[in-house]
């Protein structure tokens, strides 16, 4: 099948996939790179295949062409892509596991993904968003993910929610905030755990840090400050070692 009008209706409907707001609608998101598309496809998340017309298809997965003129609409890359993955959004699955990342209000996808990242490479078991974070399936959050958004749960709910049924497994919530005087290496790390991070610029809410079960802060020597995709490297890194 070809399509070469940008005026298709499943044309017009991939190109809103790039507002997060389209995206819950329809349950779907877009992916733009080859391995990222293989990460689809072996997730079993792969709704649609799209290749522009005169490239060869490098999937065994029946495809969709589309002009060139299609392909630049449909993408966010500069350079013109080969081919895109039209990816289904999973439904939330029930909590599994001993050991999970909780994200409240993050705001830029870049941390989003990374911490995603991060989470999948330490071996975490989910990483839960409140519904007021970065969309885990945006562009720039799949980038920074590297894929990663394909291979750990990704759950996203009310905060007062996905704090509540952790603590139903037998796990303890750690909130990470400088007003603490128990530091990260004082810890003695639980079989089941759950650590809690907060917005770039004003950190946990109070409701969180209040339902949570201890807050814990990385030592620091001179600034008081870090990312908070570094701040969740390093804490995710010392409670699985």
């Amino acid at each position: 099948m070809i399509i070469n009008s940008t005026d298709n209706s499943r044309v017009k409907l991939w190109s809103k996939l790039k507002q997060k707001k389209y995206r819950d609608e329809y349950h779907l998101f877009v992916v733009e790179e080859k391995h990222l598309i293989e990460e689809a496809i072996a997730a079993g998340m792969l709704d649609t295949l799209i290749i522009r017309d005169g490239c060869d298809n490098p999937f065994d997965r029946e495809a969709v062409y589309v002009s060139e003129a299609i392909m630049k609409k449909l993408s966010n890359n500069v350079s013109l892509n080969e081919c895109i993955g039209i990816c289904r959004i999973p439904e939330n699955s029930a909590i599994k596991g001993t050991s999970f990342i909780i994200l409240e209000q993050l705001q830029d996808p870049g941390n989003v993904g990374t911490i995603i990242r991060t989470a999948c490479s330490f071996g975490y078991d989910a990483v839960l968003l409140s519904r007021d974070c970065a969309s885990p399936y945006s562009y720039k959050t799949i980038q920074a993910s590297q894929g990663a958004v394909f291979q750990i749960p990704v759950i996203v709910d009310d905060i007062e929610k996905l704090i509540a049924e952790v603590r139903s497994l037998g796990c303890t919530v750690y909130a990470t905030t400088l007003d603490t005087d128990c530091f990260l290496s004082d810890v003695k790390v639980p079989d089941r755990y759950a650590l809690l991070f907060g917005n770039e610029g004003q950190g946990l809410s109070e409701k969180a840090v209040k339902l949570s079960d201890c807050s814990v802060k990385i030592e620091m020597a001179r600034f008081e400050s870090l990312n908070v995709a570094i701040a969740m490297g390093i804490c995710a890194y010392r409670f699985k070692h």
